[in-house]
């Protein structure tokens, strides 16, 4: 059992998601999500670029950062979008390639949430579907989907606890109730 907490994470801050135009990432976050952009640590005519840079965050050669945006779901880890052009970019990865496959967005009403989606410019693998195992219960849902550039993003409800909490050590962290009036 750990008895020095020192040097262990509170938790996840933010996933960094590379776009190829943050603009309208931006607008895709905001229409799905309510997203709230909250500052820009890379401005448009002040790249970040070079050999410190791409050393730094283990970019390709030749790779420039054009823009990068810090933006603010709900509560919880922030999103931030780094717009990347070089030399070497692929396509999204496939959620069975290695590395992060996905994010969750932890949502009340998941029917909304999926429409909100797809009417921001999202596609929808599926429609809503049962938590399976342990995660089933009254209303617990999920639904994949993809961005307008291609990573997949899971909406999830799960008002029903009681099988994780069952078998897990600690709870599973879910966000507090929104107060958007």
């Amino acid at each position: 059992m750990v008895t020095d907490y020192s040097g262990l994470p509170r938790g996840i801050d933010h996933v960094g998601v590379t776009v190829p135009d943050i603009e309208d990432a931006i607008r895709f976050l905001e229409k799905a999500f309510g997203a709230i952009p909250l500052y820009r640590n890379v401005l448009p005519g002040k790249p970040q670029e070079g050999p410190e840079t791409e050393e730094l965050l283990g970019l390709a050669e030749g790779t420039v950062i054009r823009e990068m945006c810090m933006m603010a779901i709900g509560h919880g880890p922030c999103i931030e979008l780094f717009e990347m052009h070089g030399p070497e970019q692929r396509a999204a990865v496939r959620p069975s390639d290695f590395g992060i496959q996905h994010f969750a967005v932890y949502v009340d009403d998941i029917r909304a949430a999926c429409q909100r989606f797809s009417y921001a410019g999202g596609h929808l693998l599926t429609e809503p579907r049962n938590q399976p195992s342990v995660e089933a219960g009254p209303g617990n849902l999920f639904c994949y989907g993809r961005t307008p550039w291609g990573m997949i993003i899971e909406l999830l409800s799960t008002p029903s606890r009681a099988g994780m909490d069952a078998v897990s050590p600690v709870k599973r962290y879910q966000p507090p109730q929104r107060n958007d009036s």
